[in-house]
């Protein structure tokens, strides 16, 4: 199996004193600067890829926190990436449901089509426009719509081997790809920024959910079901 950087820039690259800036701007946010954290390390993963000795010093720098505070944060949560990502980062659900409707083999697929293990680049080929990594992961909170995917935190729904096979082909060849519930897909590090709290744009694109996650919303409707009031005085039908 082969292991490349990613090819949005060197995953190394120094924190800048844009990102320094921006990194401040986050923590202003909250009443309890710490508070921050967790976005500032998604800022981090925009400008370097990935989680770094030198970004995670900036965050502490920032928060009055020592290294070893930040790291313990960015270990905890598997977003929070130590190795190269992808330009694309595909995570494969493979908790109950998704596998027993097939997510399991759509991982041991993508593992085969791309040549890669867990929370491993794919080899840039000769004409690839982007690179791609996969990861297993535990749920995407989507079983309305098993076997999910995700390409940089947007769903990709009811896929099979044969479809998230075409995907990450489409994904490296450069062809636009829209998110089955959602916008249209933009980088790892263009999403890491988003995540940071840095608006996009996109916020409105695609639809917010489907017939599958409304269905019980609309049986309610017809049985005129309603939920308890605050107080307690109305009881569940």
């Amino acid at each position: 199996m082969t292991v490349t950087e990613p090819s949005q820039g060197p995953v190394t690259s120094a924190i800048t004193e844009t990102t320094k800036r921006e990194l401040a701007e986050i923590a202003a946010r909250y009443p309890e600067a710490r508070s921050g954290l967790l976005p500032m390390l998604h800022l981090v993963q925009s400008a370097q890829g990935r989680i770094t000795p030198e970004g995670i010093q900036a965050c502490a720098d920032v928060l009055g926190l020592s290294a070893a505070e930040v790291s313990g944060v960015a270990t905890f949560y598997t977003m929070y990436k130590r190795r190269p990502v992808g330009d694309f980062h595909v995570g494969v659900c493979t908790n109950t449901l998704c596998a027993v409707m097939g997510g399991d083999l759509i991982f041991e697929r993508l593992k085969e089509h791309l040549d890669v293990g867990n929370d491993e680049v794919a080899e840039r080929r000769p004409g690839d426009q982007a690179t791609v990594s996969l990861e297993h992961v535990e749920c995407n909170a989507a079983c309305d719509y098993a076997p999910v995917v995700m390409v940089n935190w947007e769903f990709m729904d009811n896929q099979t081997p044969s479809s998230a096979t075409q995907l990450v082909d489409d994904l490296r060849a450069g062809v636009e790809v829209s998110s089955t519930r959602g916008p249209r897909l933009c980088t790892w590090r263009e999403a890491e920024r988003v995540l940071a709290g840095f608006e996009d744009g996109r916020a409105d694109e695609g639809p917010s959910a489907g017939a599958a996650s409304l269905a019980g919303l609309e049986i309610a409707r017809e049985q005129n079901w309603s939920a308890p009031s605050a107080d307690g005085e109305e009881a569940a039908r």
